[in-house]
């Protein structure tokens, strides 16, 4: 069974939601639900799972983060990971669901075209503005081959778009993949 988990990397624009949503589950991170009801979303932001939970989607789906407000429908992240951000969490729910292979989709862990923020979200509320500085990554690599690393029967396959960095510590783990956007697009369009 296949899983596809969205960042919001821009890298990801490329991808129809709604596509990946026939195939297989989609596992989403923070402002996604605002475009796109997804299998499971993952917030661990507390602003952002505020406003997620205020608008009603968590009572109607599988919605994960730290500290979730049982009248609003919510789960706790796994408690090994915690202290983990929304990507990763996603990605090693979907390996926990079973998942064979794992996509990791607008993972991109590096800055736009012209060095800023990548995210497409940026501007809106509970995100950085546009043209800010780009995020720091180092935390998502650490945690991401640590979910990898969790989860040995499950390929971890890393769609990489014009924006996506080509993540060294990745490569180090045995059932991590790296696919370009192009040869994904064509997998799921066949």
């Amino acid at each position: 069974m296949a899983a596809y988990v969205l960042g919001n990397g821009v890298s990801r624009r490329d991808v129809s939601v709604e596509r990946l949503l026939q195939l297989g589950a989609v596992y989403g991170c923070n402002a996604i639900y605002r475009d796109h009801a997804v299998t499971v979303l993952v917030a661990t932001d507390q602003p952002m799972a505020t406003e997620i939970e205020q608008s009603g989607y968590s009572r109607d789906h599988r919605f994960y983060t730290r500290r979730p407000r049982s009248e609003f429908g919510g789960l706790p992240v796994p408690q090994k990971y915690y202290g983990f951000s929304s990507g990763p969490i996603a990605a090693g729910l979907a390996a926990r669901d079973g998942a064979d292979q794992v996509y990791l989709i607008g993972f991109d862990m590096a800055p736009d075209p012209v060095g800023r923020f990548n995210n497409v979200y940026a501007g809106s509320v509970n995100y950085k503005p546009l043209g800010a500085a780009p995020t720091f990554t180092g935390n998502w690599v650490r945690q991401l081959t640590q979910i990898m690393q969790d989860h040995p029967d499950s390929r971890f396959i890393h769609v990489a778009g014009d924006t996506t960095a080509d993540i060294a510590e990745f490569h180090r783990v045995r059932n991590h993949e790296r696919m370009t956007m192009a040869r994904f697009l064509r997998l799921i369009n066949k």
